[in-house]
């Protein structure tokens, strides 16, 4: 599994954070600072990459939490069959099939190179950044 940890009241918009088990993309983060000795806290809103749910968590704002790192990756594409396509990583001959993103759609070639994404053992050629 590639992650990292980072305090939580480090994150900002646009990262990404484990919540419950799944990759999510920050939307926004707010620290609370309590009473006279209490520790501040930090809430994080987020949207899942693969499942587009909304979650969110809260945590002492000096807490740590799991960050799973993006990889881009190439890959050449080898066939279209339908809504998914096949494709060749660049970098260890291995062979696999995604589904189509609509944004993808009528842009993908045989025989051309294409960006793909892995976080934490899932692909995709949905745009993460």
């Amino acid at each position: 599994m590639e992650m990292t940890k980072k305090p939580i009241k480090n994150l900002k918009k646009g990262d990404f954070v484990l919540i419950d088990g799944a990759s999510c993309k920050v939307e926004s983060v707010s620290t609370s600072v309590s009473g006279k000795h209490g520790a501040a806290k930090t809430r994080v809103e987020a949207v899942g990459l693969f499942d587009k749910r909304r979650r969110s968590i809260v945590k002492p704002a000096d807490e740590e939490v799991d960050v799973p790192l993006l990889l881009r990756k190439k890959a050449q594409v080898l066939a279209i069959i339908g809504d998914r396509v096949q494709l060749m990583d660049l970098e260890t001959y291995e062979t696999f099939e995604l589904d189509i993103p609509e944004s993808k759609k009528d842009k993908l070639q045989e025989g051309e190179e294409t960006i793909y994404y892995e976080i934490m053992g899932t692909r995709t050629l949905e745009d993460l950044k």
